[in-house]
């Protein structure tokens, strides 16, 4: 087979990269070399890998600031609206080629760092993943903020600037070990620390009611310290920010109320309050009710509402009449948007500085907060649901609770007038839930404050409407939308798969990556011979260079002739892997009884980090491990079936996999993934999906044909119809002989022989409570699987339904999202315009 191109053969030949002029060049050679000097000027005479990887990010930090300090004085002047991103997680993977991308830089640092004898690629690896998110909500809000700076919205992302993201995992004897993330031990060269803009945050004390209204006093202070990274927009000269708050001790902790000789322990003690910044909670889709996340939560929402309060008076510069003292404007210029119910404290807290210190009427202020926020919901599950106890909100806020409770007392004052002596609904509706412990439903909150709430496709918009906000939709149904989620085909194909960006770039030019939608033109190439066989030679260069990467991390030869059937997403129950298994078992078994049959290659490649505290996901991965050590160490196999466990699933590694993927496993049970972005990842780079009709695959099936996608298994309302007559796992297992193979084998040990009862905690879910129905779809699934390994002996059948998906994907980008949330929820319009770079004249 012939050697595939390396990444950077190919960028000499690629137009969407960026062209690499001689002055640029040499430029770029020259700033490199100055920042190369002051790196080693400072201590040492060797240059190390890492010393040239911070050399090169700050050449290309160089080109980012003028833009960066441009924009931010364009929206000084122009005074737009601005829109608030609050989220408690911003998953961004690394940076570095991410700018290089949307700068057009990447062509001509590619070739001042060979000239200079350096591989960029290697550069490239030093830099750390930014691990600040759990999965699909943090890396969804990293899309955005590249779509709003690429629509040249005056936007910001506000969260907090965890010490330790996403813990990295390690795989010891097939189990997951966690391992701290520190991401920050040797710099960030994308940040900027701004001490002047540092905030007090205020915690626990008392309210005091007095004739001068409310007081919150005898708080304990931590100051919230902002680092700004820049995001910057695709090739239009705008650079916005992401603004992350550090948690700081103020000078006198623990010292004004001195205790002799309690100086040492005192100093000792400011590590408490600066825990509130140290690390990212590890739980995707699972509530947590832990005070220290409480304190992030109302940490961040109180540093950025005081941010948000001060930019919007601060107005124009130098003229005293634009300082904005009436906040009834507020509105009109600001845009809140909470990513899920974790900033949900913004509500009471905007109440707070309107009413308390602002002495805004009571009504006046609820106006203002309604117009201002809004509310994006991410899951119906039930053990998701942010519900906080009142005795901690007591202690820790007592102000709030208090605000919390005058809404509450409002809002139920509302639905009694509507529904006079319904009783059970004003219990349903309360922001309060009574019962053994005292609870407020965040949820309940967002959708009183805010004047829209979405869910992330439409049938989970739908979903939201008909069961677990019913009755709020029934009193406001105005308030509800829809926004399906989409990703950034900047990061998402330009920059993980330039191959394929390229081909397609010379079939329809390169403006589909400001408006993806022109994907719909490959249509015309579907029949195209030389198309498919570009779109398939890509496809065969990703993979073997994938398979490369897995030889050389893990020691594991795999088939790139095989169909890579990869299935990479945080381990869950309500995800399914467990399906995905019974499969691999099944395919085995298959195998095993007819050795001499030709069957389909597969490798199948499952990855994803388990929360640490959720034992059932730990089993999953380890039954993962587990098939693979029988399955992949079988001689009859041979490489017709290999099982391999990614590793440390994370972004960089997404888009590694993503572009040598042939098939995408998005098979949750239908009504549980509100949307799934990594389902349109795999559409937009060349996979084909096998999966349920659940979340986004809808829409996906909906753009691309459903004769285009393998979907399979139980509807929402076949789920539901099960739900009422109550699901038993039992009769499917009697009734399929290949599932009851593959279950008895689990239970009896043949996959861990060392320990034959290993796995009976999942049997015995699997048996008598699975809430997931697994075995419900076994039967389906396995049909579809048998129809995905036929289409893949025909290449070019195959390769013509990836360009029909290709094609369906414009739908999907971030771009046609944040568009929506901006005319339809914000009161924005985005614009496709560049402003003068820097060193144009203005």
């Amino acid at each position: 087979m012939a050697k595939p191109l390396t990444d950077q053969d190919r960028r000499k030949q690629i137009s969407v990269r960026g062209l690499a002029g001689v002055e640029n060049v040499s430029d770029l050679k020259t700033n490199f070399n100055r920042h190369l000097h002051f790196t080693l000027v400072k201590d040492r005479n060797v240059a190390t890998k890492r010393d040239y990887y911070f050399a090169l990010a700050n050449t290309v930090r160089d080109h980012l600031v003028g833009r960066w300090i441009r924009t931010q004085q364009h929206y000084y002047e122009k005074d737009p609206k601005r829109v608030y991103y609050l989220s408690l997680e911003f998953y961004m993977g690394r940076t570095l080629q991410n700018t290089m991308v949307n700068l057009a830089l990447e062509n001509a640092c590619d070739e001042a760092t060979y000239q200079l004898g350096l591989d960029m690629e290697e550069l490239q690896d030093i830099e750390e993943d930014a691990g600040l998110g759990n999965g699909g909500l943090g890396r969804l809000a990293a899309c955005f903020l590249d779509s709003m700076a690429s629509l040249g919205l005056a936007a910001y992302g506000y969260g907090i600037r965890y010490e330790f993201g996403i813990f990295n995992q390690k795989m010891v004897n097939g189990w997951q070990v966690e391992e701290a993330d520190d991401w920050l031990r040797y710099g960030n060269p994308w940040e900027k620390a701004r001490p002047e803009y540092m905030r007090p945050v205020h915690f626990y004390g008392r309210v005091e009611h007095t004739d001068e209204g409310v007081k919150w006093v005898d708080t304990q202070v931590v100051l919230a310290l902002p680092y700004d990274t820049p995001v910057p927009g695709y090739r239009n000269n705008i650079v916005n920010t992401m603004r992350l708050w550090s948690a700081k001790a103020p000078c006198d902790f623990n010292l004004k109320d001195f205790n002799v000789g309690g100086y040492i322990q005192a100093v000792l003690d400011r590590n408490l309050a600066e825990n509130i910044s140290r690390v990212l909670y590890p739980n995707d889709n699972f509530f947590e009710g832990k005070e220290l996340r409480l304190k992030q939560e109302y940490f961040v929402v109180a540093a950025t509402l005081q941010d948000i309060v001060r930019r919007f008076k601060a107005s124009k510069f130098g003229s005293t009449e634009y300082v904005r003292l009436d906040l009834s404007t507020l509105p009109d210029k600001v845009a809140i948007q909470l990513n899920d119910t974790h900033p949900a404290m913004a509500i009471p807290e905007l109440m707070r500085i309107l009413v308390d210190i602002e002495k805004v009427t009571w009504e006046t202020a609820w106006d203002i907060v309604v117009r201002t926020c809004a509310y994006t919901n991410h899951t119906v599950l039930p053990e998701a649901l942010e519900r906080w106890p009142v005795d901690l909100f007591q202690n820790l806020l007592p102000r709030h609770l208090e605000i919390i409770y005058e809404i509450n007392r409002r809002h139920m004052e509302r639905i009694s007038k509507l529904y006079p002596g319904d009783m059970d609904r004003m219990r349903r509706m309360s922001l309060i839930e009574e019962g053994d412990v005292k609870k407020i439903n965040m949820a309940h909150l967002c959708i009183v404050g805010s004047h829209a709430v979405n869910g992330v496709a439409r049938i989970h918009s739908e979903i939201i409407k008909d069961t677990v906000f019913k009755d709020f939709y029934e009193v406001d149904p105005d308030k509800f939308q829809n926004k399906t989620n989409g990703i950034t085909p900047r990061r998402w194909l330009v920059m993980c798969n330039p191959g394929l960006a390229e081909v397609i770039a010379e079939r329809i030019g390169e403006d589909y990556i400001r408006d993806l939608d022109q994907l719909k033109k490959l249509l015309d190439f579907v029949n195209d011979d030389s198309f498919i066989r570009d779109v398939a030679k890509i496809k065969q260069e990703n993979k073997m260079k994938f398979a490369a990467y897995l030889e050389e991390q893990y020691k594991v030869k795999i088939n790139p002739n095989s169909m890579f059937d990869v299935h990479v997403k945080r381990i869950h129950e309500y995800k399914r892997q467990l399906l995905n298994c019974l499969h691999i078992i099944t395919l085995y078994n298959r195998i095993k009884k007819e050795p001499n049959k030709a069957w389909t290659p597969r490798t199948i490649m499952i990855g994803g980090k388990a929360a640490p505290g959720y034992h059932t996901a730990k089993m999953i991965i380890k039954l993962i491990t587990s098939i693979g050590d029988i399955v992949n160490k079988d001689p009859v196999v041979g490489d017709r079936l290999k099982v391999i466990f990614l590793e440390n699933y994370r972004v960089t590694l997404a888009e590694k996999v993503i572009p040598a993927s042939d098939l995408s496993e998005q098979i949750s049970t239908a009504g549980t993934e509100a949307s799934g972005t990594g389902n349109m990842k795999f559409m937009l780079n060349g996979a084909l999906t096998i999966g349920t009709m659940d979340g986004a695959n809808v829409e996906m099936a909906e753009e691309a044909g459903e004769e285009n996608l393998f979907i399979f298994g139980m509807r929402v309302p076949d789920v539901e119809a099960m739900d009422k007559k109550g699901y038993d796992a039992v009769p499917y297992y009697n009734r399929i002989p290949e599932l009851k193979q593959a279950m008895d084998q689990i239970s009896g040990g043949f996959f861990s022989p060392g320990q034959p009862d290993l796995f009976k905690d999942l049997v015995d879910m699997l048996m008598h409570h699975d809430r997931f129905k697994v075995f419900a779809d076994y039967e389906a699934y396995i049909k579809c699987q048998d129809k995905v390994s036929a289409l893949y002996k025909n290449p070019k059948e195959w390769t013509k339904m990836v360009i029909h998906n290709i094609a369906g994907c414009g739908k999907f980008s971030s771009d046609r999202t944040i568009s929506q949330y901006a005319t339809e929820i914000w009161g924005m319009e985005p614009s496709l315009e560049k402003i003068p770079a820097p060193d144009d004249p203005r």
